[in-house]
């Protein structure tokens, strides 16, 4: 009996000390000079404000010591110990493994965290009805779908976040600055032609895209009177090229330093200008090309409307590549390269990390019968497709993500920080679309 008490309070003894071995080693502090290890964290994926558990070893309960990061994004430290950190995602924090530094040790996670974005769609300008007016917000107006073959996609912003806008129904090109005003930039509104010069002396026929370089100069395809016209900041149009083809879409590639325009014809054909009144086929024998954008590597990327895919050209050889969607096959579907589908894809924009962002709807009409009236995201380099905002669904409706909806989606652009922005067709408004 003495020897089985005398063997309890040897076994509580070591409890106890283990316990506060323990207790102990959890307030200890870093080790300088020896590995950080992480072994796991928790949760592995979500958006701004998301709390992760970090374990390990060799952290430090000191939390002014401790810097966690993930994508060179540095998080707010909670609370930490020598074998755990717990940490607050920050808002647009992107994915990337969780990194510790202490001092000059660092320890990095074989996992990665994933960030998950919400895309907050809400209207920037135009109210639903079709007509002309300049205002602020929804007291402007646009004529998207006035006649149902109009086909505008022009949208292009600028680095100040001036939005330019080919508003095919009133034959003028139109500007809303970032707080949302709306003013006429270029063309008499209304008054259909074709006439170079300044502001309302200026017109169009059927303006349908719109692009700008660096210095501000903004760039319209008018397929109604076969032209490309540069409009400098002062919004004097000038007329620098006749299309070998009806011109549809017009893009400016920062690498070359010169503008292109495609053809939404079969064959379709890209076109580059070197010079005033010059053009040249780079890309031939296209089955419907629409959408045309560069990457920061003067690649291009041209939404295929009439083969439901996207291609990437390389620059200087222009050899294509499908990068996305299945030939022939359209259809509504995320996921890899061969996976995903689209339906009569449109408009089409590249951001600055090389994301695609494409603008669903390319029927004649932007008719409600298209299966996909969103805008979908090609990831640069992996081209995983997903949906950015919109559904499968027409309507209208401010939301987030596939929540929020859009009604015939043909125009797209992408500016300097990320926000997004779309021509809704059928609803006669600019959507703006911010990433937290």
């Amino acid at each position: 009996m003495r020897l089985n008490i005398l063997t309890f309070f040897t076994g509580v003894a070591l409890l106890g000390a283990t316990l506060a071995g323990c207790k102990k080693d959890n307030t200890a502090a870093h080790h300088a000079g020896s590995p950080i290890l992480i072994d796991s964290f928790a949760a592995t994926s979500g958006g701004g404000g998301t709390e992760i558990l970090i374990s390990g070893s060799n952290f430090s309960s000191d939390t002014n010591a401790v810097q966690v990061y993930i994508n060179g994004r540095r998080l707010a430290i909670v609370n930490s110990n020598f074998h755990q950190i717990m940490a607050v995602v920050p808002k647009r924090c992107g994915s990337g493994k969780v990194v510790i530094k202490i001092g000059s040790d660092s320890g990095v996670s074989s996992n990665t965290f994933t960030y998950i974005y919400s895309h907050i769609v809400s209207t920037l300008a135009g109210n639903g009805t079709a007509g002309f007016a300049n205002g602020k917000g929804t007291d402007a107006q646009f004529n998207f779908n006035g006649a149902s073959w109009y086909r505008s996609s022009g949208l292009a912003v600028d680095d100040n976040l001036n939005l330019y806008v080919a508003d095919v129904g009133n034959a003028c090109i139109r500007k809303v600055d970032s707080a949302g005003n709306v003013t006429t930039f270029c063309g008499n509104p209304g008054h259909y032609g074709y006439a170079d010069g300044q502001g309302l002396a200026a017109k169009f026929s059927i303006p349908y895209s719109v692009a700008i370089d660096p210095a501000g100069n903004v760039y319209s395809a008018d397929p109604g009177n076969w032209d490309i016209r540069k409009i400098t900041p002062d919004g004097t149009a000038t007329t620098i090229a006749w299309g070998s083809q009806s011109p549809w879409f017009v893009a400016y590639d920062k690498v070359s330093g010169l503008p292109y325009y495609g053809s939404v014809s079969s064959p379709g054909n890209v076109y580059q200008i070197p010079s005033q009144w010059n053009s040249t086929a780079i890309v031939s024998g296209l089955n419907y090309p629409a959408g045309i954008g560069f990457d920061g590597h003067g690649n291009l990327y041209v939404s295929g409307n009439g083969d439901d895919v996207i291609h990437k050209f390389t620059a200087g050889t222009w050899q294509d590549s499908t990068i996305a969607g299945q030939t022939g096959k359209a259809g509504y579907t995320n996921g890899g390269p061969s996976v995903a589908q689209f339906s009569l894809p449109w408009g089409l924009a590249v951001d600055l990390a090389g994301n695609i962002y494409v603008a669903g709807n390319g029927t004649w009409d932007g008719g409600a019968y298209n299966p996909d009236q969103s805008v979908r995201f090609i990831e640069a380099g992996t081209w995983q497709v997903s949906t950015f905002a919109g559904s499968g669904t027409a309507g209208y409706v401010d939301g987030v993500g596939e929540a929020a909806a859009f009604s015939g989606p043909t125009g797209v652009t992408v500016d300097k920080y990320g926000t997004v922005y779309v021509l809704d067709k059928n609803n006669n408004r600019i959507r703006k679309i911010i990433s937290e």
